[in-house]
């Protein structure tokens, strides 16, 4: 049987995500496993980043990176001092960082317009994939 692909957003400071990209990986929620287990091989995640850099207080607001689960492998990586964070492999694509303002009025995973930034609080959450469409045509219009 199948699985259908599913899409995700990640919710990081953009300096960690280009991390990430850089490296091949996903790593969500201050590295936890759970997240990452919710995700198939084939499925998509977007991230958003609601600033630069993770102590940093000026906002950023944008989706930030687009890629593909590669595989089901997930793993522990020694980034030291006994930190030993769950990451996924990704295959990441060129896009251009997209502001998330334009799109909120036609976001379905936003509920309330207002405080649009509610659903983004647990770092992880599942999007559809009208929603997934929406942003990703805009971060990788040429």
């Amino acid at each position: 049987m199948q699985k259908c692909t599913r899409y995700w957003i990640g919710v990081a400071s953009r300096d960690h995500v280009m991390k990430g990209v850089h490296g091949g990986f996903a790593q969500l929620c201050h590295g936890k496993e759970g997240p990452l287990k919710k995700m198939n091989t084939g499925d998509w995640i977007i991230y958003y980043s609601s600033k630069e850099g993770y102590s940093e207080t000026t906002p950023l607001r944008k989706f930030t990176a687009l890629g593909k689960v590669l595989d089901d492998n997930i793993f522990q990586f020694d980034m030291g001092n006994g930190f030993l964070p769950f990451r996924r492999n990704i295959d990441f694509i060129s896009c251009t960082q997209t502001p998330i303002h334009p799109l909120i009025p036609h976001l379905s995973f936003i509920k309330n317009k207002k405080s649009w930034g509610y659903p983004f609080r647990y770092g992880h959450l599942e999007i559809s994939e009208e929603d997934f469409k929406l942003i990703t045509v805009k971060m990788v219009e040429v």
